[in-house]
């Protein structure tokens, strides 16, 4: 029986604690062209990847084969240089905020991660633009080379032909799709925080410090404790309404009342030279009650009734849903294992045939929540891996181990052509 190795392809967050801090006298064990890499990243990638495969990360071996990898990538970063990939602002500010997506469902909240970090959002992603600049330089230079990378038919039925007998059980899958609505605060909690915000304008206009007030009203975990201050920024940072905010004030003017996604802003601009500017803010959160909770329910609850009737629920989705990621195509989440789910999403669907939809469940979104209804499309029961139901399947780990070999012609190329050099 031939055995076919899967190689786990590890994703490793750069916004991670052990890298936060920089490390004094940390040593450099490494060195690829202009880059370093020093023992803590070392260590840091070591911990992730015995952690995700269940090793001891004093497994005999394990430290060389992550240090190889990691001059790996500096490889393909070192190349990116020579090749004159671009990387735009925009992309950098994005991976960003898909990055601390991430650690928010990890960790459960933004305050959460501000207080592990001890720094807050806006914070981090300044600290981290270089660093992820580097990762999406290496990613798209990968995907440029690979791009005119294709498989044929005969490809896949030979790799499958060759490898069938020890290729994995296919799992249980279901195809799903859901309409997420958010709880909105009632139009008296809404006024109510914005009257709140122009009497604290009212004070900060009499000569109280904007820094105490900071200190003792604003909802922004990460920056109430420094008297709102956000730091040195430059465009891209944040959201819509607070960066048109910020850019129209003059240095020592306060806003009016601006809101956003978070709920309503007073905004001091520090000091400004050219487009780096620093502000400050104090942010009023407009929570939602139990009522508002009830009307979101509600809502879902009729959406179901008129799926149940009759009426598409992938056109319900397009117009009702609230979930920017999935609305324009029905709601659609995927096909999904139950592993592949969150653990609030396990138990809804272990209790629902193929056509069913659920009742609204209450479910956890960045550092807010809300709640959905979800379709299950059809299940496809757990079978043995075949060319007829699971062609794509193949396909796409056939064309997996074929890049793979690709992708090591081309690291023992640059291997030859780039510095670089272990110091262990």
């Amino acid at each position: 029986m031939k055995k076919f190795i899967f190689t786990k392809i590890f994703v490793l967050l750069i916004i991670s604690p052990s890298l936060i801090k920089s490390q004094v006298g940390d040593r450099v064990v490494a060195i690829v062209d202009k880059e370093i890499i020093t023992e803590s990243d070392l260590r840091y990638s070591i911990q992730i990847i015995a952690t995700q495969n269940r090793l001891d990360p004093k497994t005999p071996g394990l430290a060389e084969k992550v240090l190889d990898g990691l001059i790996n990538e500096k490889l393909f970063l070192a190349q990116s240089y020579e090749d004159s990939i671009e990387v735009s602002d925009d992309e950098v500010a994005d991976r960003l905020d898909r990055q601390l997506k991430m650690l928010v469902q990890q960790y459960g909240s933004e305050k959460e991660i501000e207080e592990i970090y001890g720094m807050s959002i806006s914070k981090m992603k300044r600290e981290y633009q270089d660093e992820i600049k580097k990762q999406l330089l290496v990613q798209k230079i990968k995907q440029t080379r690979g791009a005119s990378l294709i498989i044929s038919v005969k490809e896949v039925e030979e790799f499958y032909n060759f490898y069938k007998d020890s290729l994995p059980i296919v799992p249980t899958e279901y195809q799903l799709s859901h309409i997420f609505i958010k709880p909105k605060p009632s139009p008296e909690r809404d006024m109510s925080t914005l009257k709140k915000a122009f009497n604290l304008i009212d004070s900060l206009n009499g000569g109280v410090s904007f820094d105490d007030l900071a200190k003792r009203h604003s909802t922004d975990g990460g920056s109430a404790s420094q008297g709102g201050d956000l730091g040195s920024v430059r465009r891209g940072t944040f959201v819509k309404e607070f960066e048109e905010a910020v850019y129209t004030l003059k240095v020592g003017q306060i806003s009016k009342p601006i809101k956003t996604q978070f709920g309503y802003h007073i905004i001091k601009l520090l000091e400004r030279k050219g487009e780096l500017v620093k502000p400050q803010h104090i942010l009023l959160s407009i929570d939602a009650s139990v009522g508002d909770d009830d009307s979101a329910i509600t809502k879902l609850n009729d959406l179901k009734k008129r799926a149940v009737s009759g009426e598409s629920f992938a056109v319900l989705a397009k117009q009702f849903s609230e979930d920017s990621d999935t609305k324009d195509i029905g709601g659609d989440l995927g096909q999904l294992t139950i592993e592949q789910m969150e653990e609030s999403l396990q138990e809804t669907i272990k209790s629902l045939k193929q056509g069913d939809i659920s009742e609204p469940r209450k479910i956890t979104v960045g550092s807010g929540y809300g709640y959905h209804v979800v379709l299950v499309r059809s299940i496809i029961l757990e079978h043995t891996i075949n060319l007829k139901d699971d062609y794509r399947k193949i396909e796409n780990l056939a064309l997996q181990i074929k890049s793979q070999k690709k992708q090591q012609e081309w690291i023992e190329e640059m291997r030859k052509n780039i510095y670089w050099e272990k110091k262990l």
